[in-house]
């Protein structure tokens, strides 16, 4: 994605005055300018040397009085699903992207690029060409918040190369699993990375005399170390990933505190140097623990003290949150041994979770939602573009899911959050999920809980659930040492909820233990008018949603029992009537 196109190039322009144009804005290029009737392309020696081009001179910059347009070069086989957006405020919320992409279509994915301006860039893949198409058209220059949008396509390498076919196949047939042709294989789950944010005076230190330093780290450690000198352009602390094994990540987080500790004394810096640890928001909750007690029992096995930045300090870009630990290296070392610990155990719950949750809701996009730290191995692309029938045995949805309903009860004072200023954050969210949305009047004044009716089909509760939790936390209706934990009602049949509780409770029994969700199946209760009776779960995120889906493959078991009983033998008609 090197490749730069540069448009409205005057005809008298030369080589040498490109050339000249880009050592004056110090922009670095690989290969001659290529230069054709009012239009130039040019390799950068890499992504960031492009950005700048683009961000510097797009727009900005005239050649011979003629205002130059630079973009990324794709091919039109390239031209596909995937669009890089640029200039975007900074601090915008998830929920107003969120929004505004999904107006076009549907989002498969939205990942941050890092970059030396101030304003935010990001890349995005539609689920279709048309939908790209028409966010590329109505973005550009489109304002958010007095930031003009710049709408650009990039190479999309999974794009068929037989674009002229009509079946998308080549001359040689269908094309095989892991061949251009069809999506590409999803990542092995590598080992979850430890993120560490260092003052910038000691990154220096860090990389050493000509990378010396980092090498030798590297080398000792059996580890990658990244250094994101450019992230986050003026910023007083810089984050560094360590991809290794959990033992390699100790010993280089070891090592980092030495370096940084005596490069401390021998600049006479005054001030203590912590340990500083990013943890996604998501983990965070259950780092911390009921009442706090996983952070105080690591604090008091260790011999350190630990604090956790605010959930204000949170953006859609910056979902992390910032772990600081106080004391001797050895100990700071032995506290993050124990909280990666904590977190590498929270991400393959989830890890297990959402793999669950996408066999049984076929095309939901898991990756889209932010869900992951950066760095972390995440689930593979969309399902929804594998062909059909490779989604194995859970297909009962079919190509056109069942609508459901589920009664999600939140705090009675986060109501306001969750409809937001003249409904509009309700009305974003149910565009998001796909899903109706509505909160139910308060039976009583005194209510401490009100109801949300969330009514479509898995994927779109899943995402109407998921950002009505992560609400709740960032609006702190929850402590900062408190889990969202919500509890959620779904109707059953009243002759399936024999089938929800098993034999001897057995069933609901193995739906907790394997959820981690407290699910329960009143006895006492009397079936509404549609011989329906109630189901009530209670967990935080992923427990409510496993135990969802687990309930709804229940069902979809129970109706399709009924169906071949009412449907008549293979073979056999149904009895004609008999005339009189």
């Amino acid at each position: 994605m090197n490749k730069l196109y540069i448009g409205n190039v005057s005809a008298e322009a030369t080589e040498k005055d490109f050339e000249s144009l880009f050592e004056t804005w110090k922009i670095p290029y690989t290969a001659p300018f290529l230069l054709k009737t009012g239009f130039a392309f040019v390799d950068c020696p890499d992504e960031k040397a492009a950005m700048k081009a683009i961000d510097v001179l797009s727009g900005q910059v005239e050649l011979l009085g003629k205002l130059l347009h630079v973009e990324h070069s794709v091919p039109k086989r390239q031209r596909s699903c995937k669009l890089q957006i640029r200039n975007i405020p900074p601090h915008v919320k998830w929920e107003a992207l969120d929004s505004l992409l999904a107006e076009y279509g549907t989002v498969e994915s939205c990942e941050q690029v890092n970059t030396d301006t101030e304003t935010a860039v990001v890349n995005v893949r539609y689920s279709a060409r048309d939908q790209a198409r028409l966010a590329m058209e109505k973005l550009n220059c489109a304002m958010m918040e007095n930031c003009a949008l710049k709408v650009s396509y990039i190479p999309d390498e999974n794009a068929p190369e037989a674009v002229g076919n009509r079946r998308g196949f080549s001359s040689r047939g269908p094309p095989r699993s892991g061949s251009p042709g069809m999506s590409p294989r999803p990542k092995g789950h590598a080992d979850m990375p430890l993120r560490m944010s260092v003052p910038m005076q000691f990154v220096g230190a860090i990389i050493g005399k000509e990378g010396g330093t980092i090498r030798n780290i590297t080398k000792q450690t059996h580890s990658k170390i990244d250094i994101h000198r450019k992230e986050n352009a003026g910023a007083a602390e810089k984050p560094i990933t360590v991809h290794s094994t959990p033992e390699g990540c100790t010993s280089a987080c070891s090592i980092i505190m030495d370096i940084m500790r005596k490069e401390a004394v021998d600049t006479k810096f005054n001030e203590d140097v912590p340990l500083k640890i990013l943890v996604h928001n998501n983990f965070v909750g259950r780092l911390i623990g009921k009442e706090g007690r996983n952070l105080k029992k690591i604090e008091q096995d260790t011999g350190t003290q630990i604090t956790i930045s605010a959930l204000q300090d949170l953006t859609v870009y910056n979902p992390e949150r910032t772990v600081t630990v106080t004391g001797t290296t050895e100990s700071c070392t032995k506290a993050q041994e124990e909280i990666m610990k904590k977190v590498r155990e929270s991400y393959d719950s989830d890890m297990s979770a959402m793999s669950l949750q996408s066999t049984m809701i076929p095309g939901l996009n898991l990756n889209a939602l932010g869900l992951f730290p950066p760095g972390a191995p995440c689930m593979g692309p969309s399902m929804s573009s594998m062909p059909q029938g490779a989604h194995g045995g859970h297909a009962s949805f079919g190509a056109h899911p069942e609508s459901e309903s589920v009664q999600l009860f939140i705090p009675a004072h986060a109501v306001g959050a969750i409809i937001g200023k003249q409904g509009q954050h309700i009305k974003q969210l149910s565009h998001f999920a796909g899903a109706s949305i509505k909160i139910a009047p308060a039976e009583a004044k005194e209510s401490q809980h009100r109801t949300v009716i969330i009514v479509g089909p898995p994927e779109a509760q899943f995402k109407a659930q998921c950002r009505i939790f992560s609400k709740l936390k960032e609006e702190n209706f929850f402590g900062p040492k408190e889990e969202v934990k919500l509890e959620a009602h779904i109707k059953v049949p009243s002759f399936a909820a024999g089938r929800v509780i098993g034999k001897g409770g057995k069933t609901v029994t193995e739906l907790q233990n394997l959820s981690c969700a407290e699910v329960v199946v009143p006895r006492d209760q009397t079936p509404d008018e549609d011989d329906q009776v109630v189901v009530k779960i209670t967990g935080h995120f992923f427990a409510c949603q496993l135990a969802q889906r687990k309930i709804q493959e229940i069902l979809g078991q129970v109706r399709r029992q009924q169906q071949q009983q009412v449907k008549p033998p293979p073979g056999t008609q149904p009895p004609v009537p008999r005339r009189k």
